[in-house]
């Protein structure tokens, strides 16, 4: 699962493999369905079930990241702007300064 040391980057790419293979389960489901429903139409079956549950957990986990991530930041902001109320006014005012000078050009 999702621990402390992985990344975002480490996490997008075992999320792909993971769908990778539930694809590839899935494709050798049908092709068995197609020829027969035997003993490896049903290994096929647990093998796209396992690939599902994998990839289900894994994006609960990241949702869980995500959802922490954007908590952080929330509380972060927050804190920044009751300790430095007139400089987040500042950079407020700046901002939209920029955004209406930008959109004026158009």
């Amino acid at each position: 699962m999702n621990d402390a040391s992985t990344t975002p980057k480490d996490s997008q790419t075992q999320l792909a493999q993971d769908f990778k293979a539930v694809v590839n389960d899935a494709e050798e489901l049908l092709r068995h369905a197609a020829h027969d429903a035997g003993q490896g139409y049903h290994d096929a079956r647990e093998r796209l079930e396992q690939s599902l549950r994998t990839a289900r957990r894994e994006l609960d986990s990241m949702e869980q990241a995500l959802l922490e991530g954007a908590r952080h930041a929330g509380r972060a902001t927050d804190d920044y702007v009751h300790g430095h109320p007139w400089e987040s006014i500042g950079i407020g005012t700046g901002v939209g300064l920029l955004v209406g000078m930008l959109i004026a050009r158009k």
